[in-house]
């Protein structure tokens, strides 16, 4: 299993880089490992140590180099080793360990710092699309879908079909389930129930996730009756920290990613700050200092890989939503558009409408598994968890890709 840290296997990248003939720049570096849009701000980042490039990435850019995947995690460990060793060598003179004390906490901050400002531009970028789905698609779907009285009850997968044989749920298994709960609330509402668009906004759509979730808070308390925060946590206990379920959040969940990210540095950071301001310390303070930058950069590297698979992720579940929200809410419209005049009833639709209504029924599902996703979650888990939780992250969203491009 590699083993390297995202500052040694920046570094390699970048002398690589500049060793090629002529010297390649950045911005040619990402073209040619196929990043896109802001592929020079990526590399940048790669290259300053912030992220540490996935394996798709990583071959890719390896090619570019002319090198293989396996040479660069080989030099990026053996930089990560040499590295370690020349922070163990501490300077013999107070003034001299001050100084260099002082250097890493200047680069810890900035780290933290960085990290905050990516969270939050990929997050603002998702969420923004993410609202604007659940409001023009996902929640117009409804309020047409609940016009329709005698909707057939759709089939929830039977027991030996949601597990595989890993004891995980296949990402189409738990989108067909997902999509059936969803049904299930529409019809109850169709049928005159309080659930659906009658309830308003977000508490609606916590309803529907709520059902799409077959789950309750451990108050007892249907989900559906709660509202922000409270029913984020409620979602988020419910599966065991597995998913994220908020009205308007959406994955990125805001300020809850942005603390599970930097809290525990900036907490270390912040406790070591006096220290670094005095203009003189004795040794019992430098030691002190000292242990809370280490305590600082520990806590950021032991989140490097969920944040580098959060950098991964946020962007691919931008693009599916942005999808959803040029031709889903096109096609949802010119469906709208065949349906007869209300009060409708299942019976009267003819069958392109109702194959429309089922496959309109698929996306919304897809939607929410791409929302519930847990991405603070990732933050906080070991290096071994991540890995597996990310498989199941790369498995929902290709799948949810996949789906939704041939519905809409």
């Amino acid at each position: 299993m590699s083993d390297f840290s995202a500052e040694a296997m920046g570094l390699v990248i970048r002398e690589h880089r500049q060793a090629q003939g002529p010297s390649m720049t950045q911005e040619e570096l990402a073209k040619r490992a196929d990043y896109g849009k802001g592929g020079a701000v990526s590399m940048s980042r790669i290259e300053s140590g912030l992220v540490s490039p996935g394996e798709h990435r990583l071959a890719a850019i390896a090619l570019a180099l002319r090198l293989t995947p396996e040479q660069l995690k080989g030099e990026a460990e053996d930089r990560t080793m040499s590295l370690a060793r020349q922070r163990g060598q501490r300077p013999v003179k107070l003034r001299d360990q001050v100084a260099e004390t002082k250097r890493r906490h200047a680069e810890i901050t900035e780290k933290a710092a960085q990290r905050s400002k990516i969270t939050q531009e990929y997050g603002e970028a998702f969420n923004r699309v993410h609202d604007v789905v659940r409001d023009d698609f996902f929640m117009r779907f409804v309020e047409l879908a609940e016009s329709i009285s005698g909707a057939p009850e759709p089939e929830r997968p039977g027991a030996g079909e949601t597990e595989s044989t890993g004891g995980e749920t296949p990402a189409a298994i738990r989108i067909e389930a997902m999509s059936a709960g969803i049904a299930n609330v529409i019809r109850g509402a169709a049928a005159g129930g309080a659930a659906g668009v009658a309830a308003g906004g977000a508490a609606a759509y916590g309803a529907f996730t709520a059902a799409a979730l077959f789950g309750t808070a451990s108050t007892g308390a249907t989900i559906s009756t709660l509202s922000g925060v409270a029913a984020t946590n409620a979602t988020l206990a419910l599966l065991g920290g597995g998913t994220l379920a908020a009205g308007g959040a959406g994955m990125a969940g805001g300020i809850l990613l942005l603390t599970g990210m930097v809290a525990a540095p900036v907490a270390a950071l912040a406790a070591a700050g006096f220290y670094v301001v005095k203009q003189r310390r004795n040794k019992k303070e430098e030691l002190r200092l000292r242990t809370e930058i280490e305590a600082a950069e520990a806590a950021l590297n032991q989140s490097q890989k969920g944040f580098d698979t959060m950098v991964d992720v946020l962007p691919r579940a931008t693009a599916i939503m942005e999808y959803v929200e040029v031709h889903g809410t096109h096609a949802l419209e010119k469906w709208r558009a065949t349906l007869p005049p209300e009060p409708r009833n299942w019976e009267a639709l003819g069958t392109g409408e109702r194959e429309r209504y089922k496959e309109f029924l698929t996306v919304a599902g897809c939607f929410l598994a791409v929302d519930i996703i847990n991405v603070p979650a990732l933050l906080t888990a070991t290096p071994d968890d991540v890995r597996e939780m990310a498989k199941a992250i790369d498995e929902t969203l290709r799948y949810a890709d996949k789906t939704i491009k041939s519905n809409v």
